[in-house]
Parts: C-alpha cells; sequence; structure tokens
C-alpha cells in the first residue's frame, strides 16, 4: 500500500470518527442541555458544548454504528430532529423532579410566611424563594450522592441500544403520554415532602388564631410571625434529616419515565 492510498484510508477514517461523533453528540447534547444542573444558565454554553463532546467521544466507540452521511436530505433532517426530540425528552423528565423540589419550597414558604423573601435564581433563571432554591440545590446533592450522573450515562447508554440512531420511533402516541403521566407523580411527589411541614404551620396559625380570640389583650398576633419563622426553619432543619427516600424514589420514577420515552 503506497502513502496516497494509506492517507485516504486514514482520512476516511477520521471522516467517520467525526461523523460518529457528530451523530451520538445531537442526542447527548440535547439530554445535558434539557436536564438540571448542567443544562441551566450557571454554567456557561461553551462548557456545556464541551462535556456534550467528551460525553459522546466516550459513548461513540461502544454503541451501534452510526448511519452513513448523505447530505442534508429528508430522511437525514428527520434523523436529527428525532435525537434531538429523544434527548430533550430524557432530559425533561429529570427537569420535572427538581421542579417538584422547588415547588415544595414554595408551599412551604406560603406556609412559614418566607414567600416574600425572593431573589434572583442563577439555576432556574428566574426570582423564586430562598426555601425553594434551597429544595432545588439539596435536589442537585442528592442526584450527585446517589450517583444519579452515572445512572443518567447508563439511560443513555441503553437508549442507544434500545433505539439506535437512524432507526423509526417505536411508538409516538406512547412516548407522548409519558410526561403527563409523570408529570402528575412529580406532583403528589411535591406535595408529599411539603406536607408535613405546611400541616404544622397550619396547626401553629390555628393555635395563635385561637389565642387571639380567647384572650385579644396578649395580642398574640405580634409574635405569629416570628415564631412561623423559627418553627419552619426548625422543622426544615427536621426535613433535611429525611429528604434522602422520597428524593431518591423521585429519581427513580424519573429514570424509568426516561426510558419509557424510547422504549414505551
Amino acid at each position: 500500500m503506497d502513502t496516497a492510498t494509506a492517507m485516504a484510508i486514514d482520512g476516511q477514517q477520521a471522516f467517520a470518527m467525526i461523523g460518529a461523533l457528530l451523530w451520538t453528540g445531537l442526542r447527548v447534547g440535547a439530554l445535558l442541555m434539557a436536564m438540571p444542573l448542567i443544562g441551566t444558565r450557571a454554567l456557561p454554553a461553551r462548557i456545556r458544548v464541551l462535556a456534550s463532546l467528551a460525553l459522546a467521544a466516550a459513548l461513540a466507540p461502544i454503541l451501534p454504528p452510526v448511519p452513513d452521511w448523505t447530505g442534508f436530505d429528508a430522511a437525514t433532517v428527520l434523523t436529527v430532529a428525532r435525537e434531538l426530540a429523544i434527548g430533550v425528552a430524557m432530559g425533561f423528565m429529570l427537569r420535572l423532579v427538581f421542579e417538584a423540589g422547588a415547588l415544595a419550597g414554595e408551599l412551604i414558604s406560603q406556609g412559614t410566611g418566607l414567600a416574600f423573601a425572593q431573589m434572583s435564581d442563577p439555576l432556574r433563571g428566574v426570582n423564586s424563594g430562598v426555601i425553594g432554591q434551597w429544595f432545588y440545590m439539596a435536589f442537585g446533592l442528592l442526584f450527585f450522592a446517589a450517583n444519579g450522573h452515572l445512572a443518567m450515562i447508563a439511560l443513555l447508554v441503553r437508549s442507544y441500544e434500545a433505539l439506535p440512531i437512524g432507526v423509526g420511533l417505536p411508538d409516538t402516541q406512547a412516548m407522548l403520554e409519558v410526561a403527563p403521566a409523570f408529570f402528575s407523580a412529580v406532583l403528589r411527589g411535591a406535595l408529599g415532602l411539603a406536607l408535613p411541614v405546611m400541616v404544622a404551620m397550619l396547626a401553629s396559625n390555628l393555635a395563635f388564631g385561637v389565642l387571639a380570640r380567647a384572650a385579644p389583650a396578649l395580642n398574640p398576633i405580634q409574635l405569629g410571625l416570628p415564631v412561623a419563622v423559627l418553627l419552619g426553619m426548625f422543622l426544615l432543619a427536621l426535613l433535611a434529616g429525611e429528604l434522602g427516600p422520597p428524593v431518591q424514589r423521585l429519581f427513580d420514577q424519573a429514570f424509568e419515565a426516561s426510558g419509557r420515552v424510547y422504549a414505551p
């Protein structure tokens, strides 16, 4: 084999590697851009793109072969759109779990009198309560502590095994039904996290209301807000030690729902 032929073969292999990297990076990049923490505004877009390409380069050698490049025809455009849709759908399922934590924080804020404590949230790009931001960050710490990032990589590998690049979607209707069903589970999980604190704060407010009617000279209303804040912080400290199991169940449901996206 002469030098020109060897260079031609090496060039074809290089273009094949680049093509595999780009095809793999579509679903990986869409997942990372849509998932919480990594896909938030707090992380620069350049870092997210580099992380997507690095993960795609690590996964490409162990995944099924990608389709050959045939130019920007209709089949290629549909394949690109499908890869992006699958990645965004799986990342959206994970983001819903973190939004459940933020919702639980907002519900608790309403009962503890801390709803007025609003500040800019760099992770979500909106103004939200401090309790909601605390829950969001707690979910993030529990996600990495429970090896959620490794489970995310395993989810990607299984998605490529069940639905390789270039293969049509098995059941689009079943995929569209995954998000509404999981959304109801997320709402139940958020309410389950906030319900103990909400019930305790409701009992405290009722007690102050009864005291205000029975002994108005004591002026218990002035003590209501400070006591509610202190009691809310105490209950949050107790709740922090019990967050692990319910949050883990939410993560398990999120990964199960993400799996139904590509294998309904």
